[in-house]
């Protein structure tokens, strides 16, 4: 008699007919459990693909809104419903519009750097160094953004001034 492990049991092997429709039923079990792994793969591939599409599309949207200025060319990267979570912005697209108009009149020169992008399901999380103008050390933000088919529907944001002496050595980014 032999013996096939199959999961956590041993199973005879008999060299009979019921051995054979046994091999049968392990041969079956065998390519189920090969498909599934073969489609959890593709899933993964798709989660990863759709991860990387969303913080290509909020990280688009972020160079045209914040250091282009374009309100116009970053809102076709708004869903239809836009959520503003920041105290200091008025809630949807035109409160978006309104902030960056003020960076374009106040603050012509600011600019903002993305040193890390995070992507974890439906949200995208930016780490941005921005800088207001010539000569400051600026503010370390965190923007956070939900997408839904592929268009940004929300937003927080955390902003923290950059000390010129910090309690730490450890810098911002």
């Amino acid at each position: 008699m032999l013996y096939w492990l199959v999961g956590q049991f041993h199973v005879p092997y008999l060299k009979s007919q019921r051995g054979e429709e046994l091999m049968m039923k392990r041969m079956i079990i065998i390519v189920f459990v090969a498909a599934l792994i073969f489609f959890d793969h593709l899933g993964h591939a798709a989660d990863e693909a759709t991860l990387e599409s969303n913080k290509k599309i909020v990280k688009e949207f972020y160079e045209l809104a914040i250091n282009k200025k374009d309100f116009e060319a970053a809102s076709k990267y708004l869903g239809p419903r836009y959520i503003q979570h920041n105290q200091r912005a008025a809630d949807g697209a035109d409160g978006l519009k309104d902030f960056v108009r003020l960076l374009r009149t106040k603050f012509p020169d600011s600019h903002s750097e993305i040193k890390r992008i995070f992507a974890d399901g439906d949200y995208v999380i930016l780490h941005v160094h921005a800088i207001r103008g010539q000569g400051a050390r600026g503010v370390a933000i965190v923007d956070i953004f939900r997408l839904q088919d592929s268009k940004i529907v929300e937003h927080w944001d955390v902003h923290e001034d950059i000390l010129e002496k910090a309690a730490n050595p450890n810098d911002m980014f």
